[in-house]
């Protein structure tokens, strides 16, 4: 087993919170429509479905899957601390 890598971690915290402001600052800006940001994100989702799928070891797609949703339920995309 693995042990996690905190470097790692914050890399992809990191362009998790970047990609978040994007949209938002691409939303509110009107550049991009709500709708089409929500077709972006919904885009991640199912391609990281199908990753998932075809892959023998589909964790980290599924934590893809599992995050873009929250942020599509109008949640904050980064997961709190157990």
């Amino acid at each position: 087993m693995t042990q996690p890598n905190p470097s790692v971690d914050a890399e992809g915290l990191a362009d998790l919170g970047i990609c978040e402001s994007l949209v938002l600052a691409l939303t509110e800006r009107k550049i991009i429509s709500d709708k089409e940001a929500r077709d972006l994100l919904n885009d991640v989702v199912t391609t990281h479905t199908n990753m998932a799928a075809a892959s023998t070891s589909p964790e980290k797609h599924l934590a893809v899957v599992d995050i873009i949703r929250r942020i599509l339920a109008g949640k904050n995309g980064i997961p709190r601390p157990v």
